[in-house]
């Protein structure tokens, strides 16, 4: 190529780049309201949020977004409905726990699921030490995983036996950790209590007492005794390995193999007047969630770095990779591959399934905080009312036809239900269509017409 002919190439290529970005440009919707602030809690599946923003992607929608840390999972949905914040980073439950009038009633919705896992089980080290004559060990004399709360049994049993209450930490009463906490305890036998309409302790009949601690705050409140175990998000399980307190004994991916975790929220009023600018938000965040799955996890590193930041989780980044890049560690020295410990958007997990709702809906009323029996339909309509695949859809084909992501990407043609599965520990098999025979399955929980009067289950 000659030297002359080097400026013509080079300015035909700055042109038909200024053109190509024009007429991106051009198809950008029109957002109603291009100034936005969204709330999160200080855990890495925040990641989808901070990688929008980072990497431009909001920008690119036309969005100029601010991101506010929340001190915990009550602030931060006043402060969504409140209008305060324009949408958040919410526990999965939120949003169903809202619409339904558990605690504050108000209607939220979500249009797109920000991971799934990411969550595990600490014990204080003097509990694990009473566990480990109750556990399998393999060959070079490390535990057998996943680990049962029927190694647990025994131990709050002693507690009992001494007078002592066994208290164990959990971040929100319609958290996934609360939920998680109780399903593994319910597994090995250990009662998690329940929650009436004049009692929300959710602690009647419980062997374990769960009360809620604030994420950050899990590992300092473990050290001084409060709690003698916890479930919560990445980093803070971690945390405790590295301070030497505590021991993780099981992922929640041990618990419900891919379980939808996190959601993003915003009231149903936002949605209704700001139609492009939640279609928009909602790109941003696919591509977000895309970035940090692809080439097998390539960019984690960075997405760690990320994080790592105080103005994001603010922990630090040997915490944050430590299960963010595909490893788990479990008793100090025992750090095992877990791959799938965090998924931003491998099988489809962006996408808001009502059968992700309906499980959660189902653990609501075993626990009594749906204090009356529902039929079946009952749990499909709260899940169309608060799951919103529409608007994810609408996201995802803009998405489709700039080639920002595959068609396989997106379960294009579903109910929205996912098929049955028995991938929990227990082995009982979850069919979202069915959730009132799912909750006859188990032992623990109620059931039918039952519904709690004082401390009594009622038939």
């Amino acid at each position: 190529m000659t030297d002359t002919l080097k400026p013509r190439l080079l300015a035909a290529l700055l042109i038909g780049t200024a053109l190509a970005t024009s007429a991106a440009r051009a198809e950008m919707l029109d957002v109603e309201k291009d100034e936005l602030t969204f709330g999160f809690i200080k855990l890495t599946d925040m990641a989808p949020l901070a990688v929008a923003k980072e990497l431009g992607y909001f920008e690119d929608e036309g969005l100029y977004v601010t991101l506010e840390p929340q001190a915990n999972w009550k602030v931060l949905l006043d402060r969504v409905i409140s209008g305060e914040l324009d949408g958040a980073h919410m526990l999965a439950g939120q949003p169903l726990g809202a619409t339904i009038g558990i605690g504050t009633k108000a209607d939220i919705v979500t249009p797109f699921s920000m991971d799934l896992n990411g969550n595990g089980i600490t014990v204080s080290n003097a509990v694990w030490e009473m566990m480990k004559p109750h556990l399998e060990m393999d060959a070079d004399g490390k535990p057998v995983h996943p680990i049962k709360a029927d190694a647990l049994k025994p131990v709050v049993e002693a507690f009992r036996a001494e007078g002592k209450p066994f208290n164990m930490g959990m971040v929100f009463p319609v958290s996934t950790h609360n939920y998680e906490l109780r399903y593994w305890l319910a597994a090995g036998g250990i009662a998690p209590g329940f929650y009436s309409p004049t009692d929300i302790s959710g602690q009647i009949r419980a062997d374990a007492l769960l009360s809620v601690t604030p994420p950050p705050q899990m590992p300092a409140t473990l050290e001084a005794g409060t709690i003698v175990g916890y479930s919560v998000g990445e980093p803070w399980n971690q945390a405790a390995v590295f301070k030497g307190i505590g021991v993780p004994v099981i992922t929640d991916y041990e618990i419900w193999k891919n379980n939808p975790e996190k959601v993003f929220g915003l009231t149903a009023q936002f949605v209704e007047d700001n139609p492009n600018t939640t279609i928009a938000l909602t790109k941003a965040l696919i591509r977000a969630a895309k970035w940090l799955d692809e080439n097998d996890n390539a960019n984690r590193a960075e997405a760690v770095e990320i994080l790592s930041r105080a103005e994001y989780v603010g922990a630090d980044a040997a915490v944050i990779a430590a299960s963010m890049t595909g490893t788990f560690e479990y008793e100090k020295g025992d750090k095992r591959e877990v791959p799938d410990f965090n998924v931003f958007y491998r099988y489809h997990a962006t996408y808001p399934f009502y059968s992700d709702a309906v499980w959660y809906l189902t653990q609501m009323r075993r626990w009594g905080q749906i204090a009356e029996a529902q039929p079946d339909g009952w749990y499909a309509e709260v899940a169309a009312k608060v799951y919103r695949p529409d608007i994810y859809l609408k996201a995802a084909e803009a998405l489709l036809a700039d080639g920002l992501i595959e068609r396989d990407d997106v379960p294009f043609g579903t109910d929205g239900y996912k098929a049955p599965t028995a991938d929990f520990i227990d082995g009982i098999e979850y069919d979202g269509r069915k959730p009132n025979d799912y909750l006859a399955k188990f032992a623990i929980g109620l059931k039918g017409e039952q519904r709690i009067e004082g401390g009594d289950v009622i038939n």
